[in-house]
């Protein structure tokens, strides 16, 4: 748990984003079964603070996937391979 930001479950934070209502969030951990699965960047203020916060996000984002991960496609590929 941080100390930083609010932390949300998994569940609730998808009823929010089905809600149409992400963008009144602030940036919280999301956890699934009491574990972390994602931190949710939401950016707030001004068109410069908004591309800061992007830019720093992506910074962390290409740290995250060097270790690895599997992208967007390659998991929809796989998907429709099952179908």
């Amino acid at each position: 748990m941080s100390d930083l930001i609010p932390e949300i479950n998994f569940t609730d934070f998808v009823k929010i984003v089905k809600d149409g209502k992400i963008g009144e969030l602030k940036a919280c951990e999301v956890k699934f079964n009491g574990f972390h699965i994602f931190t949710a960047i939401i950016p707030h203020g001004d068109i410069v603070a908004r591309d800061y916060i992007r830019t720093q996000s992506e910074y962390l984002a290409l740290k995250a996937n060097i270790s690895g991960g599997v992208s967007p496609e390659e998991l929809k590929e796989k998907e429709l391979a099952t179908v």
